[in-house]
């Protein structure tokens, strides 16, 4: 079955549960605002941020899995949208604008970086002067489920810490997904 994987990240992004409304209007995106979605896995965020933005916006739309970029641009035809540039990950440092995003957007991607201090220290050359980091991601305790038990999970405290060592500071948090954090860093100043 062609683009299967994509398709039910899809499903999951969309189920009521996951709360993606409440997400996009948590984020108050605005016309003209340029988002990297890293890990975009089947585009469902991506696509909802480029309706979000406008013609006169851009989403760059990050993933390693060329099949799940393909959909994604696949989707974006179909959708009619021409705001949405993907890339594949190994070339997100010569894709991105440098000193260009408002957002760089992660759900449940984060436990999936190797060395992630070092990861956002490099990606802080792309945001805006008040550009900002949103992380979703699993959280570690409470109930027996697949990501828990394959170590699909990173905790708040443990993004945070970091996080901060990599040059970031928490603005926000917010606690009305029932199984992920999700938080919004500044740059330092």
């Amino acid at each position: 079955m062609k683009h299967f994987k994509a398709k039910m990240f899809n499903r999951k992004a969309s189920n009521p549960k996951s709360k993606s409304d409440q997400i996009l209007r948590t984020l108050a995106l605005h016309p003209k605002h340029r988002i990297a979605d890293i890990g975009a896995g089947g585009g469902y965020f991506a696509l909802r941020f480029a309706t979000a933005v406008g013609s006169e916006g851009k989403v760059y739309a990050v993933d390693i899995n060329p099949d799940f970029l393909q959909f994604i641009r696949e989707n974006c035809l179909i959708s009619g949208l021409d705001n949405v540039e993907t890339v594949n990950v190994e070339d997100v440092h010569s894709s991105l604008p440098k000193n260009g995003l408002d957002l760089i957007f992660m759900r449940n991607v984060y436990h999936h970086l190797p060395e992630r201090i070092d990861y956002f220290r490099k990606m802080a050359a792309f945001l805006k002067p008040n550009g900002k980091v949103v992380i979703i991601e699993y959280k570690s305790g409470g109930s027996f489920s697949f990501h828990k038990i394959f170590g699909h999970h990173a905790s708040q405290q443990t993004i945070i810490g970091e996080m901060e060592e990599a040059g970031y500071l928490l603005g926000k948090s917010f606690d009305f997904l029932p199984e992920q954090s999700f938080a919004i860093f500044d740059l330092k100043k």
